[in-house]
């Protein structure tokens, strides 16, 4: 009942991940930056990415798109996505590699935390933003790490207790190629999302972090479009990506609650790690565990 239910489940993820990526090419002016990341967190969240896309991003009436983005819960959104679309696929890739190499799990873990940070910051973050950060790479590092790392733990927070708890339960969960992996992967992201909103919310909020936008104000590689009647028609809202180029994406937060927010950040991630070693078993290889079970078994 189980691989009957993730057939079923990946058969509408690969139908929601064609819908959302026709929509973007062919209708919703996001930036290629987020038409990436609304591609990648689709796939790993299936139908739940396509409703939260249809709700918060999707354009429904044509010139629309920067009014309809601009609340600042869809801003949130979509820093959340921006967020998840670096940071799962940086720990989902390794998690593949660590299952093959028969990696106990908590050397998974710390790889994975590494990786996903590194993907989110040095690709998603600092190069795909560089351009609006003003061009330069490692300014770009510079001024995006701090709220990258912030909500990558509270990503990871979510994420690695699913991931733990679930694999270790069951030997077939930690089967790289088994439907079962895939189904753990694509609910710890889903869960990873989640719980990486409201630290979205604060950092979008106090212009630490950018929202949803479109390439008709700030181009399609994220630089800052020539065009003065969009820019104007959107100064009223105070959130936004379209804030977020050298002249608008100054906070006011003081280095105080940055502190306090980043104590808080470890704290969470700290509880998740704390939740997956209570209920599951970070010392466990994948070929480990099928190695005792056959021995287990009678012999001839």
């Amino acid at each position: 009942m189980l691989n009957i239910f993730l057939i079923i489940w990946f058969s509408l993820t690969a139908l929601s991940v064609i819908y959302v990526a026709h929509d973007l090419i062919t209708n919703t002016p996001e930036m290629k930056v987020m038409k990436w990341g609304w591609v990648l967190v689709t796939l790993y969240t299936g139908i739940f990415g396509l409703v939260v896309y249809i709700l918060s991003c999707r354009e429904h009436a044509p010139n629309t798109h920067e009014k309809f983005v601009a609340p600042l819960w869809k801003q949130t959104v979509g820093s959340t996505i921006h967020c998840m679309a670096g940071d799962a696929t940086g720990i989902i890739l390794v998690a593949f590699i660590t299952a093959l190499l028969n990696l106990p799990m908590a050397m998974d873990s710390i790889l994975e935390y590494v990786a996903g940070f590194a993907f989110g910051l040095f690709i998603f973050q600092a190069l795909f933003m560089k351009d609006m950060l003003g061009g330069n790479y490692l300014q770009a590092v510079k001024r995006t790490w701090y709220p990258e790392w912030l909500s990558m733990n509270f990503v990871m927070a979510g994420m690695i207790p699913v991931m733990i708890i679930l694999m270790t339960d069951d030997m077939q969960n930690m089967e790289a190629t088994s439907l079962r992996f895939w189904g753990i992967m694509s609910l710890a992201s889903l869960v990873g999302g989640v719980l990486a909103v409201p630290i979205n919310w604060w950092l979008v909020k106090n212009k630490l972090k950018h929202g949803m936008g479109t390439e008709r104000v700030l181009g399609k590689g994220g630089t800052e479009a020539n065009n003065k009647m969009d820019m104007t028609r959107l100064k009223h809202s105070k959130h936004g990506m379209y804030v977020a180029h050298k002249d608008g994406m100054e906070s006011k937060v003081t280095t105080k609650s940055k502190v306090v927010f980043a104590i808080l950040s470890v704290v969470v991630l700290s509880i998740g790690v704390s939740i997956a070693g209570h209920y599951g078993d970070f010392s466990m290889r994948p070929k480990d565990e099928m190695h005792k079970m056959e021995n287990m078994q009678p012999k001839e």
